[in-house]
């Protein structure tokens, strides 16, 4: 019997400093917002309303996951409402899955591929020009043209199933970053073989996450927690001076139960796993992470990766990138990029980390073990 499970992406659960759960439940600017500052940056001016009491969450679902926006400093309705709109003008233009081609320019760059190409929005132009840098980075591990695996595989749906090798073969090259054409000046995006597939669902939540951040530190906030189901940013530090606490799942146990703590400030924290969005038939699960080389989920011994950076987009990327490389070489590739940290979680329940990470994490559960 096949069952079929359509969990939010979420794997991070974020944890106040007492160790109490956070519980999580659930875009129109024409510009995009600039990242976050980091510490030191001008402080807000004098025309923010009176500092918040109390923490102001609000949920919405958008971009095919629960988004929470939690602001401890200041908070207005317009702070929300903004925020909002934009990730649904993302949504809008970045989604594959939409009922209006028309309103989307990837699948209009897809319904052009092998025939022209197609002018673009700055930010989409971004996401994707950034896209093709990390398939750069991880010799093809990570490559936004996986869509036409994607679509054939159609895990996270009532229709995912096992296809046919003949119907992967037909489709591997397909999955090839390089025919990917950027113009910088026309800011057009052209795919050079027809029946190519963009799919930016493993880096647009992570731009999402840092138009946020951008939007709400120009408004003045300089505390808050902004989770687009799972990808978790930070910004600065707790009202009273003190860093964040993030849980990192255990992917053994029930979600809300993590296997450790990364105390961090003025970052963000984006993790990959095997148990994220899959489905079972046979006996033997499917994970939603496909191997571009093979066109199957990808096998290794990892179950979950968990990337630490200044930059949601970067985390977000390298996250799927890291993870489809393995333990040794996404390691490496982790420790040649400034910034980045890494965390490895494999199946034998042992863990490993780059160096920078060892500083803010700490294991919690026992029955797992940190190794060098």
């Amino acid at each position: 019997m096949k069952k079929s499970y359509r969990q939010p992406s979420a794997i991070i659960i974020l944890i106040l400093l007492s160790l109490t759960l956070l519980a999580f439940t659930g875009c129109q600017n024409s510009e995009p917002a600039p990242a976050p500052e980091q510490p030191g940056a001008e402080q807000p001016g004098t025309d923010l309303p009176t500092p918040l009491a109390e923490p102001v969450e609000q949920n919405d679902f958008i971009l095919g996951t629960i988004i929470s926006l939690k602001l401890f400093d200041y908070a207005e309705e317009a702070y929300f409402l903004d925020s909002f709109n934009a990730l649904r003008d993302i949504e809008r233009r970045m989604t594959i899955n939409d009922a209006n081609p028309a309103e989307s320019e990837v699948m209009q760059i897809n319904e052009n591929a092998g025939i022209a190409p197609v002018k673009v929005s700055e930010d989409t132009f971004e996401v994707i020009r950034n896209a093709v840098r990390y398939s750069e980075l991880s010799d093809g591990r990570f490559d936004p043209s996986v869509g036409v695996l994607v679509k054939l595989w159609n895990i996270g749906t009532d229709y995912a199933a096992i296809p046919a090798k003949e119907e992967i073969d037909a489709r591997l090259p397909l999955v090839d970053y390089t025919k990917i054409e950027l113009n910088e000046a026309e800011k057009t995006v052209f795919l050079k073989e027809k029946g190519m597939l963009i799919d930016l669902g493993g880096i647009a939540k992570g731009f999402g996450a840092d138009v946020v951040s951008g939007i709400l530190y120009d408004y003045g906030v300089r505390s808050a927690i902004v989770n687009l189901g799972g990808n978790v940013l930070v910004m600065g530090e707790k009202p009273d001076g003190s860093p964040w606490r993030i849980g990192v799942q255990n992917p053994y146990s029930e979600r809300g139960e993590y296997l450790g703590i990364a105390t961090i400030t003025d970052k963000t924290i984006v993790t990959s796993g095997v148990y994220e969005r899959y489905f079972e038939e046979g006996g033997k699960r499917y994970h939603h992470i496909l191997d571009t080389t093979n066109g199957y989920p990808v096998e290794n011994g990892l179950v979950g990766v968990s990337i630490i950076a200044d930059i949601s987009m970067d985390a977000d990327a390298l996250s799927t990138a890291v993870f489809s490389l393995g333990p040794e070489k996404g390691k490496a590739l982790v420790e040649s990029i400034d910034g980045i940290d890494a965390i490895f979680v494999m199946e034998d329940k042992s863990i490993t980390m780059t160096e920078g990470a060892k500083a803010f994490f700490e294991l919690t559960d026992n029955n797992f073990h940190i190794v060098e």
